[in-house]
């Protein structure tokens, strides 16, 4: 793993204390970071007062980074980490077990034409559960065992919620009309 140097000084002005440092950083990952919270959370408020939170847990961990990995990856781990957490709190991870079609049956590839903001606002409408394997899995790109060891589940059980998080979003487009904007 290389870290660039650049990194390093901010990494070591950070647990040194300096401001300075500490904003470099924020400024650095904190749209990123606030893109995963909203991802996961679906609530720009909560959203915001988990970043601050897993921020003020980052500076607090700091000397604990290990340069094993990209500054962005362990921040980010922290961020997702903090959002699951907040979803437990609430007591919404939801762990169903009901069969859905598979979206990549309807799909006509040559032909996909993405909505973002119709795609957006099905996976928003998601429980809890759903979406946070969702999100972790297609727009995080964790893969499933890692995604069971965050959530503290069973792998299957990851695979089976991203399956049923994506039979859902193709229900909820299919519903509004979206899927033949979508899915032609």
């Amino acid at each position: 793993m290389v870290i660039l140097a650049e990194d390093k000084m901010v990494i070591d002005g950070c647990i040194a204390g300096k401001r300075d440092a500490q904003y470099q950083l924020y400024k650095t990952y904190s749209k990123a970071m606030f893109n995963v919270c909203v991802r996961m959370i679906n609530d720009v408020n909560e959203a915001e007062d988990i970043l601050q939170n897993a921020f003020v847990d980052i500076f607090t961990k700091l000397k604990m980074f290990r340069y094993e990995s990209t500054p962005g990856a362990w921040i980010k781990r922290i961020v997702v980490n903090h959002c699951i957490n907040h979803i437990r709190a609430k007591k919404q991870l939801l762990l169903l077990s009901e069969q859905v079609p598979d979206i990549a049956d309807d799909i006509n590839e040559e032909s996909v034409e993405y909505d973002v903001s119709l795609i957006k606002n099905a996976i928003g409408q998601l429980p809890d559960g759903y979406r946070s394997v969702f999100c972790l899995y297609a727009m995080e790109g964790y893969d499933h065992s890692e995604i069971a060891e965050i959530l503290d589940i069973n792998e299957s059980t990851s695979k089976s919620q991203y399956s049923r998080a994506r039979g859902k979003v193709y229900e909820i487009l299919k519903s509004n009309g979206s899927i033949e904007k979508i899915f032609q």
